[in-house]
């Protein structure tokens, strides 16, 4: 399936609805509902609700992050969020802030 690019020096403002894979290497503010996997590049900053079937965050996520099947947060993201998910991954180094619910 393809995927869905919001490239760096990008800012958006509003709801993205998609049925691909979304990779944000910019800016978002609003909502995002993805049908696949949401990645949040290293550098991008989304201020979100967040929900796709996998999220991947390396930047910075202040918003409620919804997963069907699993959450990763990197080494170096920051997320200020609650977590809803089947599985949940923090690395080392990352920073997160909020409560996780892996009751799906």
């Amino acid at each position: 399936m393809a995927s869905t690019v919001i490239g760096a020096g990008i800012t958006v403002e509003g709801e993205i609805v998609t049925d691909e894979d979304i990779s944000i290497q910019g800016v978002v503010r609003g909502k995002i509902d993805a049908k696949d996997a949401v990645s949040i590049e290293q550098g991008a900053t989304v201020e979100a609700d967040v929900s796709g079937s996998e999220v991947q965050v390396g930047g910075h996520l202040t918003g409620n992050v919804r997963a069907t099947d699993r959450v990763v947060i990197a080494t170096g993201a920051r997320v200020i969020g609650d977590v809803k998910s089947a599985r949940f991954t923090i690395q080392d180094g990352a920073q997160f802030k909020g409560h996780v619910d892996m009751d799906v």
